[in-house]
């Protein structure tokens, strides 16, 4: 694939992707980076929030990466298409992603290199370049669709990333974005993981018109099971004068739900959501969904 890449921090010369990875002025080199690391996320909490995600396997998560999938069907059948995902940290999505789409072009991404630094050491055919979305070094009209799966939330300036992401889509380009929703629900567990905030889906829908973008889609995941989410998240603002050490551990019982299977039969219902969802829209939920053209 000719694609473009910007010239890394350090370097003077434009690397070259060999499939395998990138050589740069004679170097071989797995992760191209190209701004300091973001201070809104770490290795710790990556490591953190895949345990408490099951390694991938949370019923929602699931479920995320199957929605976000189909919102690509269009892109994923085009020949040579570019797809980027901001915020790849440990790849679950990008290696649903290269199952599905064959035909294209994938870019892996994040703010931090440590997690992509083991992720190329086995997905050593897909690029992984690391990067603050608010400073992408892409260029302009570059890509052809672009998937962030709880990224947003932790961008203190989000207009700025979207503006990013607008410029660098090509003419007619998607973004597919899942945040979590409703800042009436933040709570510890939201500052654990460094969120700035929670969404209200209008808001964010107007926030991204504004800037130049056409809403395809737009509806939330979680629905079915968005009572007993809220009754938790509710309880937990008043969690406050907990250890650290507490609220992670309560945090872990409030997602595990039961254990594994509990996890299969919310997959399930998640499914079951999701099929429903291909006819109707969710007007609440855990998450916020938006699919949304250039």
């Amino acid at each position: 694939m000719d694609f473009e890449w910007p010239i890394p921090h350090g370097f003077h010369e434009r690397p070259i992707w060999t499939g395998r990875g990138f050589t740069i002025e004679g170097q071989k080199v797995s992760v191209l980076k190209y701004t300091e690391d973001s201070s809104g996320w770490n290795d710790s909490l990556t490591v953190f929030h895949e345990t408490e995600a099951s390694h991938g396997n949370h019923y929602i998560d699931k479920a995320s990466r199957r929605n976000a999938l189909s919102q690509l069907k269009n892109v994923i059948d085009k020949e040579g298409s570019v797809i980027l995902e901001v915020g790849s940290s440990s790849g679950y999505f990008l290696r649903d992603l290269k199952l599905k789409a064959s035909n294209a072009f994938i870019i892996g991404s994040d703010c931090i290199s440590e997690p992509l630094e083991r992720l190329a050491k086995y997905t050593q055919n897909v690029p992984l370049i690391q990067f603050d979305l608010t400073k992408c070094p892409l260029p302009d009209n570059s890509v052809d669709a672009v998937v962030l799966l709880n990224v947003l939330e932790h961008i203190k300036d989000d207009q700025q990333a979207l503006k990013q992401l607008h410029r660098i889509l090509k003419p007619g380009g998607i973004v597919v974005i899942e945040v979590p929703a409703n800042q009436e629900l933040y709570d510890f567990y939201d500052e654990l993981l460094k969120h700035y905030r929670r969404y209200d889906s209008e808001k964010l829908v107007l926030m991204s018109e504004k800037i130049g973008f056409k809403l395809l889609y737009a509806s939330h995941l979680g629905f079915f099971i968005y009572p007993f989410f809220r009754f938790v998240k509710l309880k937990n603002k008043h969690k406050n004068n907990k250890t650290i050490a507490e609220k992670q551990m309560e945090t872990k019982n409030m997602i595990h739900i039961g254990g594994s299977l509990a996890n299969s039969l919310l997959y399930i219902l998640m499914l079951m959501e999701l099929t429903l969802g291909a006819g109707i829209r969710y007007p609440f939920g855990i998450r916020c969904l938006l699919t949304m053209k250039k």
